[in-house]
């Protein structure tokens, strides 16, 4: 979690830059919407459906015995996954103006399309550097070795950096595209040392004939169509912004990035560091254990995804121009970022969910119930999506709000449908405990609103720094001292977490 929050504020220093350097303009929107092709290549194939796939079967070879079945399980699916990423990031570098034109965005204008087309080639070697780095990150994270695998994330983010602050000046936009290129492999390099020790051995194979191979392959099917619908999704999103005011891409994706710095730190964080102790648990037969571990985490995330969502939906505004608001980014692109935060926010308690809960059908290998779910919950977000921008549109709201919003309402119903079916695949799941946690943390997060509702009205002339700092600490303080009161739980059991590893952090040094 610490390695996250260090990715967040990398992040969110790039954010800051790079917002500087170019606000919500028609380059900026061309570079996020060229991103979308690699970023596309590499969930599809190497992203979360691989580390669904592949870490459960990694882990169930270690725990075995196994390390030599395990490095050619390794071996063999570095190799496909680079194969396979090179050929498919060959063929959209020779499509990519007819890709730009016909299918990413076709509201762009000519100019637009050349430069998302020339912005799209530099950065399709990207998807290929991820997806081994991808692949190194589950090998370590199914070791229980997670400190590298959360810096490769700063590393990238620092390549962003270097981009904006050194190239950008010189080569425009392009500058930026090779920035994100060194980030890239940045983010491969720095966990090269974590191999050390563990037995690491390479192999030139496919192994197609091998078991675990093909268990792999069998387990990654269902997860692909799922990844795939969810990057559909995504594509929609972006030819439907295309179209709308310029700066509403780039509006979206400041946006989702903000939402998503709690969501990383608070979901993402705890899930990776869970599915290994899913998957042994699971593999080992210890199902109390097992449902121990699940409800315990959720009730966690829970507590903590609540008064994050209902703080950045009500400081939206002073959050935005905060961190945004300086240089190109004038006023109207705080309004553009903090009218898709406030719907975006509005999901984070369903975006927290899912990550638990997918992994713990994955550490299960049950990659086709989340899969389903996953797929009908991002059509709903298609439809969704379609229906409530004409209705934005017609109200005389910003339309690009209504993508946030459909993204929340989507992703909300996959939590709700996923933990009943979570119910079924692993019974005795103690949801009592998860009610009477989420409870509490609904009435401290209740209290936590009333508050910031009356410190935005008392604060209005202090400027953005002290409405979103002050509003912060206040929001946090008042939220944990209500949820105290009400004995919820977590409120006690993660500072003792903390003061326990501090604890040993002190021994250590002694």
């Amino acid at each position: 979690m610490a390695g996250f929050i260090l990715s967040n504020l990398t992040s969110l220093a790039q954010r800051i830059l790079t917002t500087r350097a170019f606000g919500t303009s028609g380059e900026i929107d061309a570079f996020f919407a060229a991103l979308r092709v690699p970023d596309l290549l590499f969930n599809l194939l190497a992203g979360g459906a691989l580390a669904s796939a592949f870490i459960p079967s990694f882990s169930a070879l270690l725990a075995q015995g196994d390390r030599a079945r395990s490095w050619r399980l390794a071996s063999s699916v570095a190799n496909l996954v680079a194969l396979a990423l090179a050929a498919l990031s060959a063929l959209a570098w020779l499509a990519a103006p007819w890709l730009v034109r016909h299918v990413l965005a076709p509201g762009f204008d000519f100019d637009q399309v050349q430069l998302t087309a020339a912005l799209m080639r530099t950065l399709l070697s990207t998807a290929v550097v991820f997806g081994v780095s991808g692949l190194i990150m589950g090998i370590l994270q199914a070791h229980q070795h997670f400190l590298l695998p959360a810096l490769a994330p700063t590393v990238y983010w620092i390549g962003w950096i270097l981009g904006v602050l050194v190239l950008a000046p010189k080569q425009g936009v392009q500058g930026l595209a090779w920035g994100v290129v060194l980030g890239a492999v940045l983010h491969l390099v720095i966990q090269f040392p974590g191999l050390r020790g563990r037995g690491a051995r390479y192999h030139l194979r496919l192994g197609w004939g091998d078991p675990e191979m093909r268990q792999v392959i069998r387990l990654m099917g269902p997860r692909l169509i799922g990844v795939g619908v969810v990057q559909i999704n995504f594509l929609v999103n972006t030819i439907l912004a295309s179209s709308q005011p310029q700066g509403s891409l780039t509006a979206l994706a400041l946006a989702f990035a903000v939402m998503t710095m709690p969501q990383v730190v608070i979901a993402q964080s705890i899930a990776i560091a869970a599915l290994p102790t899913f998957s042994v648990q699971a593999a080992q037969g210890r199902w109390q254990e097992l449902r121990e571990t699940i409800a315990g985490t959720l009730r966690g995330v829970v507590f903590l995804s609540l008064p994050a969502s209902a703080g950045l939906i009500l400081l939206r505004t002073p959050i935005t121009a905060l961190l945004f608001e300086r240089g190109a980014f004038d006023a109207r692109s705080t309004e553009l970022v903090a009218w898709a935060l406030l719907w975006y926010a509005a999901g984070l308690l369903g975006h927290s969910l899912v990550e638990i809960l997918s992994r713990a059908f994955y550490a299960l290998q049950d990659t086709r119930t989340p899969v389903i779910v996953g797929a009908l919950a991002m059509t709903l977000n298609v439809v969704f999506s379609l229906t409530l921008a004409s209705l934005f549109r017609n109200a005389g709201l910003a339309p690009h709000g209504a993508l946030a919003l459909a993204n929340s309402l989507a992703t909300t119903l996959e939590s709700g449908v996923l933990i009943a079916a979570l119910r079924r695949r692993v019974p005795a799941m103690d949801m009592g405990s998860l009610a009477a946690g989420g409870a509490g943390a609904a009435a401290a997060t209740a209290v936590m609103a009333g508050t910031l509702w009356l410190w935005l009205g008392i604060s209005r002339s202090w400027g953005v720094a002290a409405q979103a700092l002050g509003g912060v600490a206040i929001g946090g303080a008042v939220f944990w001292a209500t949820a105290l009161v009400l004995r919820v739980p977590e409120a006690r059991r993660l500072p003792a977490l903390l003061f326990r590893l501090r604890g040993r952090s002190t021994k250590r040094a002694g």
